[in-house]
């Protein structure tokens, strides 16, 4: 036996790892093989090393399966920060543990298609776990879990990271996918190979099997109610049927179902009921709409005592004129898809879960919206938010949405920030009133502002803060209710300016303001007086004396209720909101014409949408250059209006560099001008992009005077004579 051990143990170790075969004669008698010390040793190391090689291969079914159930648990442990969570999760939601697991097994199962099984194991597994670990992170510093839509939003979270997370912690991300790589690379290179038949066949069908089994067990398990496939809560989804399934389902889900019932009859139907436009000429006023970035009133949270009111000028307007909770789809961020119920009158709950219209439908369609019903009855539509124009897509966005113009932050000149890098919104204020003033009608404005968005910091980074919290034996927590109530505060302070400015504005005007989600606090619903997460307040400030009607709404329902207090009924939605709102078939014949107007055949418009993407102007102030003078050691002194940190300066069509004064001044040192040179300032993204030119200006020198010339009859005849000698 010993013969015959050792005799498998040559041929193994040559044909796994390569190595020389040991000091073995086969050819002589048992009785006189004698081997090294050394030899010895490298056969017992090997023999190991086979041996868990031979057992993987072997029972490798077995082995993916328990690891499965093992990837799964940790990827719960990490997405709810807790061992006992994931453990109750497991004991509590067995079956659907067991169906995430099975989901993880059957991509194991894509290693049996290389030689390098272990390598490809540890692949598709690293990955589920990267998943796992993404979606902890991502719920350390917000309230909503990893989406596929994420995915589409990794450019915007980029240049918003220094927000949440500090240097070092951005240097450690770094380090650690840089050692990830590494080592998936060594582990490509130095994994061992399968060295038995590969059978191509029998693997492909066998995995194409395992893949195509998914569809009827993710049937029954629906019929069985064990998973859902509506997430009205993509937080709680996440919680109740876990991170595999319900990741997958934002990946896969995308867009609306086509309604059971629609059909040409059913939508012009429905269309019927709702009326021809109606609306008083004379007396359309101004309409603003503000959306406020994570804005509730902090005195909802249970417990909590602070030093002063965080919100007198809100609360002031909300018992003076209309007002209420209005139920968001999102919570601790996706402000856009708050932003794109306001806009449209459509509802979240009919897209794919966790999806984001802005970076599906939106990409490539046009859709009707307020600003473009306000537009077709002579409206001019603005769009203002104090952060850079590439976030969440707006640029592409908002030309789909029906907006003329739209100033970001790199139209505007923005000096203050606040501790962790947003722009302080009292620079809105000026913003709307030039928006305003730039169009000699009425205008319809949709400001989004982005003070007191998170992440909100765990450490006091501010001494002497002007409102103190109490309530809480939790440091890290009440450090990050004080940053925001403070954040929020100062917000307030920019509503009640802007307020001040309209109401000596002589035109009529409707402002609305909302809070577009609850803040990342980390608080439960329990924790609230209102008991939701969902739900933040509105109100509409008119300075037209409007009747004051306190009414609870959702989202989309919103810009159809302003409009219906000025007697404005515009609009397929917006009328529909306001004739339809609590019937009966509300909310399917919603559902139809949502549909219809952004994927079937748009029946609602006779067969083809009326509305075209607009060529979007950003900001509503021209760039211009009143002066180029030469100053001290060949700089050159740029003088004009509208300039900021975001200005580019071109000199004959060419990028030069210069130095920011203010926003009249910019210097270009050490530049030799010359006559006919022509200066452009323009205003550009941080990529680089021209997102708005400014006017050209030509350099001329100034030549003195001369004294006209004056000839006498003596000057003319000798000027004769000299020309007659030559």
């Amino acid at each position: 036996m010993k013969f015959f051990q050792k005799k498998i143990n040559n041929k193994t170790i040559k044909e796994f790892f390569g190595k020389k075969e040991t000091t073995v004669n086969s050819n002589k008698n048992s009785n006189n093989i004698e081997a090294s010390d050394e030899s010895e040793q490298l056969e017992s190391h090997a023999t190991k090393k086979i041996n868990i090689v031979k057992i993987i291969e072997k029972y490798s079914l077995i082995v993916y399966v328990m690891s499965a159930f093992i990837i799964n648990f940790m990827i719960e442990t990490i997405s709810r920060h807790s061992f006992v969570a994931a453990y109750n999760f497991f004991f509590e939601r067995g079956h659907v543990f067991l169906y995430n697991s099975f989901i993880i097994f059957v991509t194991l199962t894509l290693s049996y298609l290389v030689r390098k099984r272990v390598f490809a194991f540890m692949v598709i597994g690293g990955v589920w776990l990267i998943g796992g670990i993404t979606n902890g992170v991502i719920l350390s510093f917000r309230t909503t879990p990893f989406t596929g839509t994420d995915l589409k939003l990794i450019s915007s979270a980029a240049s918003v990271s220094t927000k949440y997370m500090s240097i070092d912690q951005i240097i450690l991300a770094f380090l650690l996918v840089v050692v990830a790589i590494g080592f998936f690379v060594f582990l490509g290179i130095k994994a061992p190979k399968y060295k038995g038949k590969m059978r191509y066949r029998r693997n492909i069908v066998f995995i194409i099997l395992m893949f195509a089994s998914i569809v009827p067990v993710t049937k029954y398990s629906i019929d069985a109610r064990i998973l859902s496939t509506y997430f009205g809560n993509i937080v709680i989804a996440y919680e109740d049927y876990g991170f595999p399934y319900c990741f997958w389902c934002t990946v896969i889900a995308k867009g609306m179902d086509c309604p059971n019932d629609y059909d040409e009859r059913e939508v012009k139907n429905i269309v019927r009921m709702d009326g021809k436009d109606s609306y008083d000429s004379e007396k359309t006023p101004n309409i603003i709409i503000v959306q406020l970035e994570s804005f509730i009133d902090p005195k909802l949270i249970k417990g909590l005592e602070y030093s002063e009111d965080p919100i007198p000028n809100f609360r002031k307007l909300k018992k003076n004129f209309t007002s209420g909770y209005i139920t968001v789809p999102v919570v601790g961020a996706g402000t856009v898809n708050t932003e794109f119920e306001i806009l449209t009158g459509m509802s979240l709950r009919y897209f794919g879960p966790g999806e984001y219209p802005y970076k599906t439908v939106m990409s490539d369609n046009v859709c009707e919206s307020v600003a473009y019903d306000l537009k077709n009855i002579g409206y001019s539509t603005h769009a203002i938010h104090n952060n850079v124009a590439s976030f969440y897509g707006r640029t592409g966005v908002f030309a789909k949405l029906g907006f003329d113009s739209f100033t970001s932050s790199e139209m505007m000149n923005i000096t203050n920030y606040t501790p962790i890098g947003w722009a302080k919104d009292a620079v809105l204020t000026n913003s709307i009133m030039d928006s305003l003033n730039s169009s000699e009608g009425q205008d319809f404005v949709y400001t989004i502002t982005v003070q007191s968005h998170g992440g909100y910091p765990t450490e006091q980074i501010l001494e002497n803060q002007k409102i103190s919290v109490s309530g809480t034996n939790d440091d890290a927590k009440s450090n990050s209710i004080e940053y925001y109530v403070n954040q929020i505060n100062e917000v307030d302070q920019f509503i009640g300016d802007l307020v001040e400015e309209l109401s000596n504005y002589d035109e009529d005007t409707v402002l609305i303001l909302f809070g577009d989600h609850q803040p990342s606090l980390g608080q439960k619903a329990k924790e609230l007086s209102n008991g939701s997460l969902f739900k933040t307040e509105y109100v509409i400030w008119d300075n037209m004396g409007l009747k004051k009607k306190d009414k609870n709404i959702k989202a989309y329902q919103m810009s159809a209720l302003a409009l219906d207090k000025v007697g404005m009924h515009i609009g397929t939605l917006m009328k529909f909101h306001q004739k339809r709102m609590g019937t009966k078939y509300y909310y399917s014949d919603l559902d139809v014409l949502q549909y219809d107007m952004l994927y079937g055949e748009k029946y609602v418009y006779g067969g083809e949408s009326p509305y075209e993407e607009l060529d979007l102007q950003m900001g509503v102030k021209d760039i211009t250059i009143s002066s180029i003078e030469v100053g001290t050691q060949d700089s050159v002194i740029v003088k004009g209006e509208n300039f900021n940190t975001s200005s580019k300066v071109k000199v004959n069509d060419k990028d030069v560099d210069f130095e920011y004064v203010n926003v009249n001044t910019l210097t270009l040192p050490e530049y030799s001008i010359c006559n006919g040179d022509v200066f452009e300032v323009d205003q550009v993204s941080s990529t680089g992009e021209i997102l708005r030119k400014g006017i050209t200006f030509t350099y001329e020198i100034e030549l003195p005077e001369l004294p006209p010339l004056t000839f006498s009859f003596l000057d003319s005849n000798i000027i004769t004579d000299h020309r007659r000698k030559h």
